[in-house]
């Protein structure tokens, strides 16, 4: 049977070639004007043009075969059109959600796993991308302050699916029975007040209910209060309830506040129930020897949920899902799959992660991390992490000194909430501050020479930085300052 033309060509190890050179061009100029600031932060388009551009790609082609210089010249326009259209995380004025500026060499490892297509639910189908999995999950038990050989961990698609993962072990450690009978009324999940939105929508998932999400009281600094959660868990037992976890922050996404994990552990261990730490952003702080001192006592904790993707500087999505008692590892679910796990080896059951991961077919989602940690060694993670973290104090000092500007807490790690409070608005109603912090921060994103966010904090809208790219620099943050500056004069006039 005579191969199609098109299969032939686009199996081509000619063409990839051909391609791939085009590929590396393209990538290297496009990284290097972005680094270099010389570009938009954001390529804002509105979301309906965008679509129908998209959608007029799709039906571009497929008229005639197309010529090598074609097809090159193509794919060129095609790749030209991704990078000018989207968010340039590499620019050093982006400081906006807590997605980083990837290590760009890690791209080049995770594109590996892309590239060889290395699905994971069982190993002789990804026998290195397990290898790897495993390897770095035990050097993360190792950073955490566990035994590698006692502890486990596993790698998924991100912080939510992650945290969903990690409470799904915890309800059935806890409810040993609730995998085929479902979980009992008097079942309740206690949470940081300003957990993540995963925490609630793993609750509804999980049959829990978010109803049953009971929110732990907050010091003023935006962490559990740990004299108040022992409070709250002997109310829970006095009034017949079952308490599935505590989840605490490390940390909360509003401000960044690291919860107190070892006096949250001590209170959890008094009241015999699992602690699941979000360490999600603040986990690579393990990494600093300046800094782990914000994790404290997170060697207690029964489940940690760490991303890689965030403050390890790693390509989306690589979040680890960590648990103290090796014990706990196939405890997430409990069925059986015989078509895929081989009752002839039931030793390589330890090593088929589909056993441990909702996911059945999943990307080789370690290969990012694994390679930059093996070229530079844990180092590089420690310098991210010093960095990003001295560069938002930075900014948090420069805010203190300016008179125009309110800075509303004392930033633990790279995230800074602040609102600019010209002399012009110092009487304002509530309504009207909120309306200046919201059209100020569109005007800016749209400009495209800044992208920063915008947050609730007490009720009030506030603008919000996260450092996530080691390339900015004191002069941007400054920058920053002086552009919403400019910016307020127009707003006034309209």
């Amino acid at each position: 049977m005579e191969m199609p033309a098109l299969v032939a060509s686009s199996y081509g190890a000619t063409v990839f070639d051909d391609l791939s050179k085009v590929w590396q061009k393209c990538l290297s100029e496009h990284l290097r004007s972005v680094m270099a600031g010389e570009t938009h932060v954001l390529n804002w388009n509105e979301p309906a043009e965008a679509i129908a551009e998209a959608e007029a790609f799709l039906h571009s082609g497929g008229v005639r075969p197309l010529s090598e210089q074609e097809r090159a010249n193509k794919f060129e326009s095609l790749l030209k059109k991704m990078l000018s259209s989207g968010q340039n995380l590499h620019h050093p004025r982006y400081i906006g959600h807590q997605v980083p500026a990837s290590i760009p060499i890690a791209g080049l490892f995770d594109a590996v796993g892309s590239l060889t297509n290395q699905p994971m639910a069982i190993y002789e189908m990804g026998p290195w991308a397990t290898a790897v999995e495993h390897a770095v999950t035990r050097n993360l038990c190792r950073k955490v302050g566990w035994n590698p050989d006692t502890s486990c961990g596993v790698l998924t698609h991100g912080g939510s699916l992650a945290n969903l993962t990690a409470l799904l072990t915890a309800r059935n450690v806890v409810f040993p029975d609730s995998w085929e009978q479902g979980l009992p009324q008097n079942a309740v999940l206690i949470a940081h007040a300003d957990s993540h939105y995963c925490i609630s929508r793993s609750a509804g998932i999980l049959g829990l209910g978010t109803r049953q999400v009971v929110k732990a009281a907050l010091d003023e600094r935006r962490r559990i209060d740990p004299h108040k959660l022992n409070q709250l868990l002997s109310e829970q037992k006095a009034k017949g309830r079952k308490v599935l976890a505590v989840c605490a922050s490390a940390c909360a996404t509003p401000i960044g506040a690291f919860d107190r994990v070892q006096n949250v552990a001590e209170v959890c261990r008094d009241h015999d129930v699992w602690l699941h730490v979000d360490a999600a952003h603040g986990g690579a702080a393990l990494m600093s020897r300046k800094h782990r001192q914000l994790l404290a006592g997170i060697d207690m904790a029964d489940s940690v949920v760490w991303d890689a993707h965030k403050m390890m500087f790693v390509p989306a999505l690589c979040a680890a899902v960590l648990y103290r008692d090796r014990a706990h590892r196939f405890q997430t679910f409990q069925q059986d799959a015989p078509y895929l796990f081989d009752p002839s080896s039931p030793g390589l059951a330890e090593f088929d992660n589909g056993t441990r991961t909702i996911e059945c077919t999943k990307r080789s989602t370690g290969f990012g991390l694994w390679g930059i940690w093996a070229l530079y060694g844990a180092e590089i993670f420690e310098q991210m992490v010093d960095r990003t973290f001295a560069l938002a104090q930075y900014f948090y000092e420069r805010l203190k000194e300016a008179s125009d500007f309110e800075v509303l807490h004392t930033p633990e790690c790279n995230i800074v909430v602040f609102r600019h409070v010209p002399a012009d608005l110092r009487e304002p109603s509530a309504e009207a501050m909120d309306r200046w912090q919201h059209e100020l921060r569109s005007r800016l994103v749209k400009a495209g020479d800044f992208y920063i966010v915008q947050t609730n904090l007490n009720g009030q809208a506030a603008l919000r930085v996260t450092v996530m790219n080691p390339l900015t620099t004191e002069q941007d943050l400054n920058a920053l300052l002086e552009e919403l500056r400019a910016i307020g004069p127009h707003i006034l006039s309209n």
